[in-house]
């Protein structure tokens, strides 16, 4: 469920439902958890609900439940959207997860599982008015930079505040015996491979909300690029360090810092070795914000 900039998760089941009643269930308890007066949208892939109350199908069973929707509806403005299931939309395949993962649980506990629908929403609900997203578990991650109609959207910080931010990434440009040792001994026309590639780093760092369209510009405070040939004159290894106080992070920033120092010292180099390989850009360390820390194992 979207609710402002809250992205809230729950799910639950029952042992010995069926299908249709799961799916009646789950517009209920989604619609429920909105304020009365709210204007809500109801997306799924379950035309029995979707067309029974947009085209007035027949209600010849499931008389309860469909009760209890025509309830929480009445005191909200629903729009009902059909999508189709299994169609890559990203929300419905979360949902789908879900689903998954509440019938699992049933069938390994031999059906005696029933979840509290409400009470996961709250619990759920009660995390996400701080900000940010709440989950149900890590085992459900969430697309932050997708709405929930699965388009493209900028995320909204506004709310959230200034904290220090830092993030470390690496990257290698592995090369031949030969042109290591131009690089080492100065031996390109094109100048100082390494200085240059320094250069470049912090400067792509400075550009990334310009490179990458769902960045947000930040004040960057640091920006660091250090580059460590191997022991065994195979390649080199870059490391960045990317700082700023801010309402977002900046791992990005650490990442292009890598991406484009890599690149410059392709293009220096290409002349004597076009074999080179660009490769294992990643982050290794990030710290700040509410996700806090992160160290890659």
């Amino acid at each position: 469920m979207i609710h402002g900039n809250a992205h809230i998760e729950f799910a639950g089941g029952e042992p010995k439902s069926t299908n249709n009643r799961m799916e009646i269930t789950a517009a209920i308890r989604g619609i429920d958890e909105t304020p009365p007066g709210s204007d809500v949208t109801v997306w799924s892939d379950s035309e029995y609900v979707i067309k029974t109350m947009t085209r007035g199908w027949k209600r010849k069973v499931n008389n309860d439940l469909w009760d209890q929707l025509d309830d929480v509806v009445a005191s909200r403005k629903v729009s009902w959207e059909w999508v189709r299931g299994h169609s890559g939309d990203p929300m419905n395949e979360l949902a789908d997860t879900l689903a998954r993962d509440e019938a699992r649980a049933i069938r390994s506990s031999g059906g005696r599982k029933k979840a509290n629908n409400r009470s996961d929403a709250k619990r759920s609900e009660g995390k996400a008015k701080n900000g940010g997203a709440a989950k149900r578990s890590d085992a459900s991650p969430s697309l932050s930079h997708l709405d929930s109609a699965g388009k493209a959207r900028m995320v909204d910080v506004g709310a959230k505040p200034d904290t220090e931010r830092v993030a470390e990434a690496k990257g290698s440009v592995t090369m031949s015996p030969e042109t290591f040792s131009l690089i080492r001994e100065g031996g390109f026309d094109k100048g100082d491979v390494l200085g240059i590639a320094r250069i470049a780093g912090v400067m792509a760092a400075k550009q990334t909300s310009n490179l990458i369209p769902l960045c947000h510009p930040l004040p960057l405070t640091q920006v660091n690029v250090d580059i460590t040939p191997y022991r065994d004159g195979s390649g080199l290894e870059i490391t960045s360090t990317a700082r700023t106080r801010a309402k977002t992070g900046v791992e990005m920033e650490a990442l292009t810092a890598v991406s484009i120092a890599a690149l410059t010292i392709y293009d220096m180099c290409k002349s004597a070795d076009r074999a080179m390989v660009i490769g294992d850009i990643r982050l290794t360390h990030k710290s700040g914000g509410k996700s806090g820390d992160y160290h890659a194992s």
